[in-house]
């Protein structure tokens, strides 16, 4: 006989805590080791989490909606017929201190209940009724951000949630710009008179007005596509995107793949598709040009030391994830093709692990998925560039020779690159597609599969 707490496990880097979406499992009923008992979400990913061992769900902490810590036990699990009393319930959830548990505790960021009727503390809900964790109050109390503030800062959590990220680049930026909205430190100081005024996140750009006709269907975002707008949004407000394309004539390339595709196959037990080889190109590019392996910070530029390539990957739903390969320079072919075709079977599925989808450096969409010919992708933040891929099209085309120029049939593909133009000049860009294509282009006939 047992009882087995089930915790909310560490879903990442710096996330510490995810919404209950859906429990698989009910109370009473019979689960299996290794069985998914509940879906979890986070800011990253959609995720299950498992039972760690035959019995029954004898209890549960937390209902559908809510936000538990990670550490949190969230249920009961209990083998031959064993019972929770209310006192052991009462016990397993009794408030603990609430401390980041992916760094050094420190005393700035240790997330513990305030009072909010206590003097110089900030309230659980902003005057226009944001939710504000204890973690993000406990920051805003120790650099006296007033509740006029953080109303002002645009939450980039869970429906519009307040992260500690966001109060920290708040804290961060705060009267360093003239850009932004000018607001009062409290209610009782007019912005008209200029007086104790600090530096606030502009107010968001509001769509023009939608009139809704008979017939028309109103349909709710579900949270991952809330996600992605928000994201998309984001990107187009952080980075002047410029784009530039180029032609690749990869008809070597592609006689190479139909002449060994089989054999790899059969060898590898893999298919082989022409992600990889695109991944292989962009990482050898990136070595080549390691300006554009980079993030901004402010003013300072980040260069990243690790080629970590994401792959944009459309699921069943509709909406769309982003699988990273990371030192995706340092794989061969075959683990590039492994990597691909696991991560994509995975995205699918929904059974990313939160790391997975995490720390890229540079992204790859392929537009040709879908038989479009090319595309003007959005830069996935905080990146810099993001390479689009187009389909592969037979075309007639000059094919220059040392005996003279012909017209021959051949394999052309257009490859697009959105770059931040506050870091990556047209120049930069261009030499990094330019090289990109160079690769395809000159692709060896006679490389092992």
């Amino acid at each position: 006989m047992a009882k087995i707490e089930v915790y909310l496990p560490p879903m990442g880097e710096g996330i510490i805590e995810a919404t209950l979406t859906k429990w698989i499992k009910k109370e009473g009923e019979k689960v299996e080791e290794d069985e998914s008992i509940v879906e979890v979400a986070t800011d990253k990913v959609d995720s299950e989490i498992p039972s760690p061992a035959d019995g029954i769900l004898a209890k549960v902490f937390f209902n559908e909606g809510d936000v538990p810590k990670v550490g949190d036990v969230i249920a009961i699990i209990t083998t031959e017929g064993d019972t929770v009393s209310k006192d052991e319930s009462d016990k397993i959830n009794a408030p603990a201190p609430e401390i980041n548990t992916f760094a050094t505790p420190d005393k700035s960021i240790i997330e513990t209940e305030n009072d909010d009727d206590s003097p110089n503390t900030v309230g659980s809900r902003t005057p226009t009724g944001k939710f504000l964790s204890p973690l993000v109050r406990n920051i805003a109390n120790s650099e006296n951000i007033s509740l006029v503030e953080l109303d002002a800062i645009s939450g980039s959590g869970q429906d519009g949630r307040i992260t500690k990220q966001d109060v920290l680049l708040y804290v961060d930026n705060r009267g360093k710009s003239d850009l932004g909205i000018r607001v009062p430190k409290s209610m009782n100081d007019p912005v008209s008179k200029g007086e104790s005024l600090v530096k606030a996140d502009p107010l968001p750009i509001k769509s023009a007005p939608i009139t809704v006709g008979d017939g028309d269907q109103i349909i709710e975002m579900d949270r991952m596509r809330k996600l992605i707008a928000d994201h998309m949004v984001k990107s187009v407000q952080i980075s002047p995107h410029v784009t530039s394309f180029v032609e690749a004539d990869v008809t070597d390339l592609v006689n190479w793949r139909n002449t060994h595709k089989d054999e790899f196959q059969k060898r590898e037990g893999e298919k082989i598709t022409f992600t990889p080889i695109f991944i292989e190109a962009a990482a050898r590019a990136l070595r080549d040009f390691p300006n554009v392996n980079v993030s901004v910070d402010g003013s300072k530029i980040i260069l990243k030391r690790n080629i970590n390539i994401g792959m944009a990957t459309a699921l069943p739903n509709g909406n769309l994830i982003v699988p990273v390969i990371k030192n995706a320079d340092r794989l061969n072919l075959v683990g590039l093709a492994r990597s691909v075709n696991d991560l994509a079977v995975r995205a699918r599925k929904a059974k990313l692990l939160p790391d997975e989808i995490q720390g890229g450096t540079f992204t790859i969409t392929n537009f040709g998925s879908f038989d479009n010919i090319t595309g003007t992708p959005i830069i996935n933040q905080p990146e810099v560039a993001i390479l689009g891929v187009g389909a592969i099209k037979k075309k007639p085309a000059v094919v220059e020779t040392p005996q003279g120029d012909f017209i021959g049939i051949r394999h052309i593909m257009v490859l697009s690159l959105s770059y931040d133009h506050r870091v990556v000049d047209g120049a930069l860009g261009g030499q990094f597609l330019k090289r990109i294509s160079d690769y395809l282009e000159n692709w060896n006939m006679d490389r092992k599969a």
